[in-house]
Parts: C-alpha cells; structure tokens; sequence
C-alpha cells in the first residue's frame, strides 16, 4: 500500500500570494496527499513556502522561513523543499546557491509547472481548499502590473497586467460559494486596470454586477483600486447595489505634485482630490482606506507637511503607512539617491499614524448607538468578533459582543455599537439576520 504523502503549505506576503496556496492545495489533494496550511509542526514529507519579494521587511522574513526549514530539514524533520513565488522570481540565482538544501525552486507559481516539477498529473479546474475562515475568500482577478510606479518592483516580478477571462471568474466564484463562501473580497495588484488588455476599460463594474448575482453570495469588497485610470461607474454601482461593500480601497501614495511625479504615479493632487470628492458624493456612507508612502526620494519637508494635511482634512476612515525602501532594479533605484534618513522617515510615518489614530477613534466614536449589519469571524475567550461592510479582513477594525446564542463563522446578524476605540468597536446582539 502506498504511503499518502503529506504536506505543509506555507504563505508569505500578500492573499494574492494565498490564492496560489489555495490552488496548490486543491491539486495535491486530488492525487491523494493530505494538505495543512501554515502547520506549526514540520514533520511533513514536504513542505512548499510560498514567497513574497515585495520589499526588504517581506524579502527578510521569507529567507528566515527558507533557513529555519533547512535547518529542520538538516535534523530530518523535512524530507524534501520546495520554494516559490516572488523571491525565487527575483533572485534564482542567488538563492539556490546559499541554500543548497532545498529540492525544487520555482518562480511565479504555475499549475502546470509544478505538477511536473512534482511530477504529478495537473488539472484545469479552478478549484481550490479555502483556508480562510470558510465564509469569506479572496478572488483574484489579474496578475501582473503595468503601471511604472519608481518605488516598486512588482512589475519586475510579476510582469505585465493580465486580466483573468470573466467566464473563469464567474466559475470560481460559483465554486466558492457552493462551499459556503458569503463574502468575496476581490484582489489585484490593480483592480482599475481589469479589462484594459482586453480593449474594455469598464469591465470591472460588468464583472462586479455578474459576481453579485450569484446565489450565496452576500457581500463583494473592492481591494486595490489605483486612482489613475479610476472606473468612476463602480461608485453608482456601490451605491445601489447592497452586495457591493460601501468601502474602497485606493493606495494613493502621496499628495504632493512633485512626489506623485517622481514616483510616476500619472495623476496629482487636483485629480485625487476630486475622485475622493466624487466617492463621497455618490456613497454618502462609503468608508476610505488607503496608503501612504513617506520618505521617498525628493520628499522634503514642506511636501511631507502638505500630506500631514490632506490626510487631517480627508479623514480617512482606513489610512496605512510605508516607509521607502530603496528595491533594486526600480526606476526610483536608477534615478535617486535614498537620501532621506531612516529615522526621518520613520518620525514621518509615526506623525501620520499619530493623526490616523485620533481621527479613527473620533470616527468610531460617531458609531456609538449606530445599528450595523455584520459578519461573524469567530469566538475567543467568550467573545464574538465580527466586521460591518465597512472593514476588511485582517487590516481593519473588528466588532465585539457577547451573546450566549451558538453563532457560526459566517452568521450575519444586526449589532447596535455601545462603545469604541481607535481600531475596535463593542455592540450588543440585536438580531441574528440568517
């Protein structure tokens, strides 16, 4: 009798990265292997790290991860390493030299690929082993990236935009929901750009409307939309259909002229501005998320004060900070000099957070004796946690309350806020809506 092979997946990085695992996942099982996703123990047959490359934090954190299971490969906890992803894309060469003890190296995952590298037979199915929570699942429209943003190198590591067909999508996301999937929370490196290497510049409120009409499917969240090249029609639609999240994610970068244009970002403050002013208009209750980018090349002091200002006069319901970080082989890595002190960008980053944080917990405070619909995640220590459309997965604010009614992940019920922090709101159970 043959021996089932077991495996451990291990994702670095972003969900885009996690949608791969998934999939990976799916197509082990279907030749038999058992599957754990992020097993802390590592007694495994095989063990696939997933790599992210984005930038020097993400770059570090996976070469760890490489090490340590080396290492327990070097004890014979492991038999056999396999790497992939956005590392190996990015440094092949370097890599396979100063870690010998992996197997098999892969770049950008590929089905195909790795079934033969793994010499397996492979499918065409898009069907995948949700390791999320089992009611929420992220869908990934595209891959790849066109825009020539200086500071970034994913257009280096995952080349140019590719928008998955329609029909496929629309496959997956039936798939998902017959597994009990209630909410999708779509993903790209660009969500604005889906259609445009198929000559349809608004095919992303098309493929948004055919998402919200499948059966079980109660809730779409929008991640990644790029103010350039911004699909204005997705707002009407935000506002009328009540599938579509009223919450927008737009990584905006920065706010000044002169470092929107050395970072290529092709668009300036006039035009964030009025995309912002639009968004409010037509989605009165709409919640912002977004990202800023501090310390890049050319930012002096009086630009970084322009953004202190836009960000207390938006008032983001959702705000991030990076600092730069110089990556290799970016147009911003040629052209500039990383001139700008680390403990200057770090001071920046920290004077935004300081403001974000006020305005979040002056916001939540709006909230008290507001009555929400949410979904519930899970239960800890007595607790239930659960999100309105408002907040994302893992990035945003969470919900508490008690109740002692049995809920599963996934229950959607009607929550009125009693109390409020900066990151985090307390209601009590009004309703349960399932």
């Amino acid at each position: 009798m043959t021996k089932v092979k077991q495996a451990n997946i291990i994702t670095m990085g972003c969900s885009k990265n996690l949608v791969d695992s998934e999939k990976l996942a799916w197509q082990l099982m279907q030749q038999g292997w058992e599957v754990e996703h992020e097993a802390e123990h590592w007694n495994h047959d095989i063990v696939f790290i997933n790599t992210c490359g984005f930038i020097n934090d993400a770059k570090e954190e996976s070469v760890q991860m490489i090490l340590d299971l080396a290492e327990a490969k070097n004890l014979g906890q492991i038999k056999t390493i396999v790497v992939f992803g956005c590392l190996v894309q990015r440094y092949p060469d370097d890599l396979k030299e100063e870690i010998p003890e992996v197997d098999y190296w892969m770049g950008n995952y590929s089905r195909a690929q790795m079934m033969k590298l793994l010499r397996l037979e492979s499918s065409s199915s898009n069907e995948r082993i949700n390791s999320a929570d089992g009611h929420y699942a992220y869908l990934k429209i595209a891959e790849g990236c066109d825009r020539k943003c200086a500071f970034c190198a994913i257009p280096l590591i995952k080349g140019k935009y590719i928008s998955r067909p329609m029909d496929e999508l629309l496959a997956e996301a039936k798939y998902l929901a017959s597994e009990g999937v209630k909410e999708l929370l779509i993903i790209a490196q660009d969500l604005s750009f889906y259609g445009h290497d198929m000559q349809d510049n608004e095919l992303l409120p098309t493929l948004v409307q055919a998402l919200s009409e499948i059966e079980g499917i109660e809730w779409i969240r929008l991640h990644y939309l790029y103010p350039n090249a911004f699909p204005e029609a997705i707002l009407s639609m935000m506002a009328e259909n009540p599938k579509l999240c009223a919450y927008l994610d737009i990584p905006l970068q920065h706010v000044n002229d002169e470092v929107l244009k050395r970072m290529r970002r092709s668009t300036n403050k006039k035009e964030t501005e009025r995309i912002l002013s639009i968004a409010r208009e037509k989605v009165p209750n709409i919640s912002l998320r977004t990202t800023m980018l501090v310390g890049h090349p050319g930012e002096t002091e009086e630009a970084f004060q322009e953004l202190l200002e836009f960000v207390k006069k938006w008032k983001f319901d959702r705000l991030g900070v990076f600092t730069y970080s110089e990556e290799e082989g970016t147009f911003g890595a040629k052209s500039f000099e990383d001139s700008i002190p680390e403990d200057v960008k770090e001071d920046r980053a920290n004077q935004i957070m300081e403001i974000q944080e006020q305005i979040s917990a002056d916001l939540n405070k709006e909230k008290i004796g507001q009555k929400l619909k949410i979904i519930v995640d899970r239960r800890e220590a007595g607790w239930y946690y659960g999100r309105s459309e408002h907040d994302s997965v893992e990035v945003d604010n969470e919900i508490l309350f008690e109740t002692e009614k049995f809920l599963e992940p996934g229950t959607f019920c009607e929550i009125e806020i009693t109390d409020a922090s900066a990151f985090e709101l307390e209601g009590k159970l009004l309703k349960i809506l399932d």
